[in-house]
């Protein structure tokens, strides 16, 4: 399954004309955009669930939520899905963007609450190394890059800002990205290559299960 030939165009158009008027006379197109889209991002999803357990997949609406933005233009100028892992013991986010010249996809955790965040980050604290070992390794590191992610300008409460991994636990959201091409998010080899590159992320994302399911002593939360 390949996206709509026509999907690029119709974002582009889309962002010079965001109007629900321009949107309602290009209707018919975007239905067969997302239809497509739909139905690449299921099959993402069936790839997937050969090596991992997916509870559903999710493709976002285009329709942007004003009420509460400055930006009052209607419509989203990309098209976006994610996948959701199955349980509480399988954990992280699987994120597919399409946009022109900025299609990527994601891993990680994004925006975690803030019980999340303070175990992660208390796990860093402990002992960093199990992390770093995992972003690390070649295979990871070559496909994902660095950590990104909104960071503090300082360092986190009760944590010094000369402690030895103060570059870790300024993070607020801990994510990977890589971008695709245009030509490559067009080819039948989007869907093979979206799966073989979030399949490398998984013993990250376990790796960081573990430490969201137990307790600073390493004790399960999932059997309490």
């Amino acid at each position: 399954m390949q996206i709509h030939p026509d999907t690029f165009d119709f974002l582009q158009e889309l962002k010079k004309n965001n109007t629900r008027e321009w949107f309602a006379e290009n209707k018919s197109r975007y239905d067969a955009i997302y239809h497509d889209w739909k139905a690449v991002m299921e099959e993402i999803g069936e790839g997937m669930r050969a090596t991992d357990e997916i509870e559903k997949v999710k493709v976002f609406r285009i329709y942007r939520d004003i009420r509460f933005s400055k930006d009052k233009t209607p419509f989203k100028t990309n098209m976006a899905g994610s996948l959701v892992r199955s349980g509480a013991d399988r954990r992280g986010g699987l994120y597919v963007h399409l946009q022109k010249d900025r299609t990527f996809i994601g891993v990680g955790f994004w925006n975690p609450n803030k019980e999340d965040l303070q175990r992660i980050r208390e796990e860093i604290d402990l002992d960093s190394e199990e992390f770093r070992e995992h972003i690390a390794r070649p295979e990871f590191a070559d496909t994902w890059g660095p950590l990104e992610g909104d960071q503090l300008l300082t360092a986190p409460r009760n944590y010094d800002i000369d402690h030895e991994d103060i570059d870790l636990l300024r993070y607020k959201s801990f994510t990977f990205m890589q971008s695709i091409s245009n030509k490559k998010a067009q080819s039948k080899q989007f869907v093979p290559h979206v799966v073989a590159e979030f399949n490398k992320a998984l013993p990250w994302l376990d790796y960081m299960t573990a430490v969201l399911t137990s307790n600073s002593n390493g004790e399960s939360l999932l059997d309490k």
